[in-house]
């Protein structure tokens, strides 16, 4: 037995967690903190947002019983805790490397793991339909769904609430705020969770307030007393409370971080009927002072050593940090740019443009269909609007893009991070689809910048232009370049990086750099940055395939109505008849695993493609 981890080692299972009295279940807490810590200093997983759950976790699994009772995690990444107690302990070191750990909960991985997940907002819709079908089916099992505050900014999980509250199923909710999603919490929502924090205690013990809640429950009533001399109490759900409003008990702000009083309400809260939200009150880090100190830093950090938080800075320029530059430059050149992003400030690259530009600077949560529609207001009254987000994350927007935006034709320029795979947070963040779903929408200019330069050129002249426009660069990093760049570029245009007729490869974005790699020596083998997927290049394409013998396209989106498709599409239009081959990520979901290795087993590395072109009769030596 690991002298650091007596009681941890005890637990193989949830079952082992109940054999524990309540008075060491603090101390398991920190022995599952420590070995959270010890696993993230691996770097690139999900720390302080474990850290800060880890107690509600432990109280949970102590009194439900999992996986009969169904326990759910809204996004999934502060579950680490979760999965420890569950029997993949020995196997956290392989979390989010390939044939390894999801960093989210996942159904195919556990019988533990309730749902499938990786965005926000989802776990209360998840838990209402498991709730109805438990009594739809006559059983009796609990449901209890865990979801932040940062969570609770998304429009679907309001929506879900106020149904919730008008189906009136039994189940528990328990809100974790910690104030916090990445960046801080924006809006109403948090601003009310924050009055609650300040309310005063129930100075009487037993009077008025006991009295309305033992309308709820007479142990509950009693607890009242108790609750008066601790780091808790009771709201009134009967007062300015919106979730009373939509019908759901509402019991807290309490401490999350007493287990063992956690443990004492859930006990209570589970069997009662009816939707039950506690609210529960955690820090973010909990129990790691730096990284409670800064836990949007914490969030997600690079390789570190766990017993100083010391950590090698990156001297990397990311995609992220490009847009951000290019776009706090344009604002100061044209004062009707104002970027908006869903929750994703730091990852988007936006701190410094938020701090010089507050006035044209709205996070608006974590609600995608919000941020898109209220820059078609804007477009609407002059301005310029850039929406800053994440690919996977711009599909809960697709409606919004189509109907507020692309119908009228508006200003509104979309710059779409993580387009392609992303590889460690897999299959539900991997940005592959935007090529196809925004490619079937009338109008919408669609870039794909090679670099830095390409990308401030994109931004430049969409910001000139009329019409909504999309530009996608990948997860990663780039070359960076000296502020005031801003190349020339002719939207639609497409670039010959290498001449040759015999084969010519099309590529863009982070596919151009396979094709460059696997062209370099074979002498009549052309490469076109094909940078442009709406509009394609026409001439160019035509200048091609009337030459070729063959064209191949490579893309990092899938290969269902993509790039390739877009090719094939306009050759069949101008009556050109050439063979096309078609690399692109397969019609399923990719796994997570590095950027690299999901390419070459997709196929469009390199490698695969010098292999695509022996196949068509280039002599291709070996190796590249």
């Amino acid at each position: 037995m690991n002298e650091t981890t007596p009681l941890l080692d005890r637990v193989k299972s949830p079952r082992d967690l109940k054999r524990l009295s309540r008075e060491q279940l603090p101390q398991l807490s920190q022995e599952v903190r420590d070995e959270i810590v010890r696993v993230c200093s691996q770097g690139g997983l999900h720390l302080a947002s474990s850290l800060g759950a880890t107690d509600v976790i432990v109280a949970l699994h102590y009194v439900l019983n999992s996986p009969r009772d169904r326990i759910l995690f809204d996004v999934g990444h502060q579950a680490y805790a979760h999965k420890i107690l569950t029997g993949r302990r020995e196997q956290m070191p392989t979390i989010k490397k390939e044939g390894g750990l999801s960093g989210f909960t996942k159904v195919s991985e556990s019988e533990h793991d309730a749902i499938t997940v990786g965005h926000a907002s989802t776990s209360l819709a998840n838990a209402l339909g498991m709730a109805m079908a438990r009594d739809a089916l006559g059983q009796d099992y609990h449901v209890a769904a865990v979801i932040g505050d940062g969570s609770l900014t998304g429009g679907m999980a309001l929506a879900a609430l106020n149904t919730i509250g008008d189906m009136n199923r039994k189940m528990l909710i328990v809100l974790n705020d910690n104030e916090m999603s990445i960046s801080e919490n924006v809006g109403a929502i948090n601003k009310f969770m924050r009055g609650l924090q300040v309310q005063k205690w129930f100075q009487e013990g037993e009077g008025a307030g006991k009295k309305a809640v033992e309308t709820i429950s007479k142990p509950l009533a009693n607890f009242m007393s108790r609750a008066k001399n601790s780091t808790r109490h009771f709201f009134d759900p009967a007062s300015v409370n919106p979730f009373a409003a939509m019908g759901v008990r509402y019991v807290g702000p309490v401490d999350g971080h007493n287990v063992e009083e956690l443990v004492w309400l859930i006990e209570r809260l589970v069997d009662l009927d009816g939707p039950t939200i506690l609210h529960v009150v955690t820090r973010k880090g909990k129990g790691l002072p730096y990284a409670e100190a800064d836990p949007i830093y914490w969030h997600g950090p690079a390789k570190f050593d766990p017993d100083t938080g010391e950590f090698k800075p990156s001297s990397a320029y990311s995609w992220s940090a490009a847009f951000g530059d290019a776009v706090t430059e344009l604002a100061r050149q044209d004062p009707r740019t104002f970027v908006i992003t869903p929750a994703m400030r730091e990852g988007s690259g936006l701190v410094e443009y938020s701090r010089q530009h507050p006035n044209r600077y709205l996070d608006v949560g974590i609600a995608e269909e919000v941020a898109v529609t209220t820059a078609a207001g804007m477009a609407l009254q002059g301005l310029r609007p850039i929406v800053a987000i994440y690919s996977s994350f711009l599909q809960r927007a697709y409606d919004q893009v189509l109907h507020d935006v692309a119908i009228e034709h508006l200003n509104v320029t979309f710059a779409i991070d993580r387009a392609g795979i992303v590889g460690a947070d897999g299959a539900t963040h991997n940005g592959v689809f935007d090529l196809s779903f925004l490619r079937s929408i009338p109008g919408l200019h669609i870039g794909l910048p090679k670099d830095a330069a390409e990308l401030r050129g994109m931004l430049k002249w969409a910001q000139e232009h009329a019409g909504p426009y999309a530009i996608r660069y990948p997860r990663g990093n780039t070359e960076k370049v000296p502020d005031g760049t801003w190349p020339a570029i002719e939207w639609g245009r497409w670039e010959r990086l290498k001449e040759g007729d015999d084969v010519v490869i099309l590529a863009g974005g982070k596919a151009l750099e396979y094709a460059q790699k696997a062209a370099w020596n074979l002498p009549n083998v052309g490469v076109v940055n094909a940078r442009f997927v709406k509009p394609l290049d026409e001439s160019l394409l035509r200048e091609v395939a009337e030459k070729a013998r063959a064209i191949i396209t490579v893309e990092d989106n899938t290969v269902v109505g993509g790039f390739g498709s877009a090719v094939l599409e306009a050759l069949n239009r101008m009556n050109l008849d050439v063979p096309v081959r078609v690399l692109g990520i397969p019609d399923e979901f990719q796994d997570h695993a590095t950027v690299e290795s999901v390419h070459a087993r997709s196929g469009i590395d390199a490698a695969a493609i010098r292999t695509a072109l022996a196949e068509l009769g280039v002599d291709v030596p070996v190796g590249i």
